[in-house]
């Protein structure tokens, strides 16, 4: 008789051919963990609906995000944008900065500025050595060259006079003055040294400095230019091996001096000619190139507009100014890029014209109003992406994510309230958005109107600025807005000035001496606002006004101080007493000149030097911090806020009124909802939070599974074997008695 095994299909035949019982192990192990299990579901489940909650509140914080965005886009930036339109682009073109001023401007142009263009004889060849090799530099001076004296025809300077002089005379008679300019030096029998043409009578008479000793007709004279040097250093090219006329161009280009050189063919015998021109333009910038080394490269480079024979060169293109008019103020500059003319304006002179051309400078409305919408199309970002995650729908009575959030809907409540609140001021026009053409729709969005906003910009574009971004209106007109912090509070303050702020300066005390001579006292160090620099002044006789001109120009235009942003005004009293005065306000503006016998020279043995002040005074009755023109209020509800002096008198200046702006206001409001302390963070924290703490506890459960897995794996095993050993007893109890 055979004992059968309980565990269904589970059974297995011995070569006996006796049935041997087994049972699922794996597969009962498997049921029992699947119960076990079964709260990991609920758990999990839980974990993925707060990990879709935060993911929901991470939208929510993007949206906000574009919108403070957007808040911030409405500041001064954006409202002090500015069109420049001129009424012929042809003659010019114009870009307005956040500083300029709205306003009608008419121009003129009658001369573009150029560089100057000098070009070398005729060569037969660019491959052929010129001159002997020798070591050769090119040493190029940039400044102005004056006295005219310029002969188309031949392309250089100096003009041959035959005069008729009379002894004891200032009065010079010539054929022909049209090639003369007051400043241009004359030589000949019986003209002084050093003489210069001091007027231009008449077609056929000039003056000069000192009286004429000749007498007679026919006196032969020569009328040279001057050059000035610019004050800028000298730049040299080395010229060796590399002596033909293409190497002499590829060595003045790389350089890199401020010349271009290249090569023309004009067609002729020796057709291959060297042109040089300089990349500056502006009658400063002229070139004087001196040539020391091999004869035949200087018979070929030399050019000293001041004399004859050293012009080798012919200048076929005469460096000049731009010459305009601006609203009938006639106008000089060195480029036809003018940038300090119209104020925040950079006008771009393309040609000339008799007729006057009309620049109109107007706020950029079109610009504003896209940065409205945008603003208003980001706010309702945040409404829609708000009602997304709170909402429910009845039809499929479905909540959305977040439904029932309180913190959402006092976010939502809070923005809604500034919207819908007076930020402006009614003394520019507007107070709040309504205004302006902005309101709430049904569904808490807004809409824009744009024919009233468009309306609102035409009519008062300062009034809807100031709804926007945070602004100050004072009543004197040299007292101005700088800025405000976020302690600032809305309001109108006192301002009482105690103390204006001043410009350090540099005041000589002996008139300057008005002859520099090289070596001696033309070398000077002087330090602006703790910038310093050395100078040196070109060997001649001045006039005190000339030598402050030529002294400003030589400090302002040094490295040192220009590239630092550094300038100084140089002025000359009518005793010929220099003063120097530093471009910045406060106690870090000053002027130090260094001793040595040109400083004395200038400005004596012990010029006065006398650091600027700091403004001072008190904001809303506060002592305010002074720094340069800037007061700073340091208390009370106007703490932070900032304004600029920019001079009048000691004493009571009106009243300033500060409004926040609604573009501040938000940003405030959106920075404190998305910061680490705010109710999105705090409620990101908290499901966080929660995630980690049922996590504990599904790994809690998942390690006690693995455990019970694995020891009911041991249970039934042996349970098993157990009944393997029962059914191999049985089998041989079987078979022991069928043999009785």
């Amino acid at each position: 008789m055979a004992i059968s095994s309980t565990s269904g299909n589970n059974s297995a035949t011995s070569s006996a051919g006796v049935t041997v019982p087994s049972i699922d192990v794996a597969g009962i192990v498997s049921s029992l963990v699947k119960a076990e299990q079964q709260p990991l579901t609920g758990l999990n489940n839980r974990i993925n609906s707060y990990q879709t909650k935060i993911s929901a509140l991470g939208g929510i914080q993007s949206a906000l995000s574009s919108f403070q965005t957007a808040a911030q886009g409405l500041n001064s930036l954006t409202f002090n944008s500015f069109l420049a339109t001129p009424s012929n682009s042809a003659v010019l073109s114009a870009t307005a900065s956040s500083i300029a001023k709205p306003g009608n401007y008419s121009l003129t142009v009658s001369q573009l500025a150029q560089a100057q263009n000098l070009v070398a004889a005729g060569q037969a060849s660019t491959t052929t050595a010129i001159g002997g090799g020798g070591a050769t530099t090119l040493s190029f001076d940039f400044g102005t060259i004056t006295g005219n004296t310029f002969n188309a025809t031949t392309g250089k300077y100096g003009t041959a006079l035959s005069a008729s002089t009379t002894n004891g005379s200032t009065t010079v008679t010539v054929a022909s003055t049209a090639n003369l300019a007051v400043g241009a030096t004359i030589t000949g029998v019986g003209i002084p040294a050093g003489a210069t043409i001091t007027s231009i009578t008449d077609a056929t008479n000039f003056v000069i400095s000192a009286a004429a000793t000749a007498t007679g007709a026919a006196v032969a004279l020569q009328a040279n230019a001057t050059f000035t040097p610019n004050g800028s250093t000298t730049k040299t090219v080395s010229i060796t091996s590399n002596n033909t006329l293409g190497g002499i161009r590829d060595a003045i280009n790389a350089a890199n001096i401020g010349v271009t050189a290249s090569i023309i063919n004009d067609g002729s015998a020796s057709p291959y000619r060297l042109v040089l021109t300089s990349n500056t333009t502006g009658i400063v910038n002229s070139m004087k190139i001196t040539v020391t080394g091999d004869a035949t490269l200087g018979s070929l480079l030399s050019e000293d507009p001041t004399a004859t024979i050293t012009q080798s060169l012919s200048q076929t293109t005469a460096a000049q100014n731009a010459n305009l008019t601006v609203n009938g103020v006639a106008v000089s500059k060195t480029s036809n890029t003018v940038g300090d003319v119209v104020p925040g304006v950079t006008v771009n002179l393309a040609g000339t014209t008799a007729a006057p051309v009309t620049l109109s400078v107007a706020s950029n409305v079109s610009s504003v109003s896209q940065a409205i919408n945008g603003f208003v199309k980001a706010y309702n970002g945040v409404v829609q992406a708000i009602h997304s995650q709170t909402s429910y729908d009845p039809a499929t009575k479905t909540a959305a994510t977040l439904q029932g959030d309180i913190s959402l809907s006092i976010i939502q409540s809070q923005m809604a309230a500034l919207i819908t609140s007076t930020a402006g001021s009614s003394t520019t026009g507007f107070s709040n958005l309504t205004q302006i053409g902005i309101g709430f729709q049904k569904d808490g969005t807004l809409a824009v109107d744009a024919t009233k906003l468009n309306n609102a910009l035409s009519s008062n574009y300062q009034g809807v600025a100031n709804l926007f971004m945070a602004a100050g209106t004072a009543t004197d007109s040299l007292v101005n807005y700088s800025s405000a912090s976020s302690t600032t509070k809305a309001g109108t303050y006192g301002v009482n000035i105690t103390q204006l702020s001043t410009q350090g300066t540099a005041v000589g005390n002996a008139a300057a001496g008005l002859t520099i001579s090289t070596g001696v006292n033309d070398t000077m160090t002087i330090a602006i606002d703790g910038t310093s620099t050395s100078i040196v002044l070109p060997a001649g006789t001045y006039t005190a006004a000339a030598l402050a001109a030529q002294l400003q120009t030589l400090i302002n235009s040094s490295t040192p101080i220009s590239s630092v942003g550094k300038s100084v005004t140089v002025s000359a009293s009518v005793g010929g007493v220099l003063t120097v005065t530093s471009s910045s306000f406060g106690s870090a503006s000053n002027i130090a000149i260094s001793a040595g016998v040109g400083a004395t020279n200038l400005f004596g043995a012990t010029p006065s030097q006398v650091a600027g002040l700091d403004v001072a005074g008190t904001i809303d009755g506060i002592s305010a911090t002074g720094s340069a023109q800037l007061l700073t209020s340091t208390g009370g509800n106007s703490q932070g806020l900032s304004i600029l002096i920019q001079g009048g008198a000691i004493g009571n200046r009106g009243t300033i009124s500060y409004s926040q702006g609604l573009s501040s206001l938000l940003n405030s409001q959106v920075t404190s909802m998305l910061s680490s302390t705010g109710s999105l963070a705090s409620e990101t924290k908290q499901f966080n939070t929660n995630i980690k703490d049922i996590q504990k506890r599904v790994d809690a459960l998942n390690a006690r599974i693995a455990v019970d897995q694995v020891n009911l794996t041991n249970q039934y095993a042996k349970l098993d074997a157990m009944l393997g050993s029962m059914n191999s007893l049985s089998s041989y109890l079987t078979q022991q008695l069928s043999r009785l």
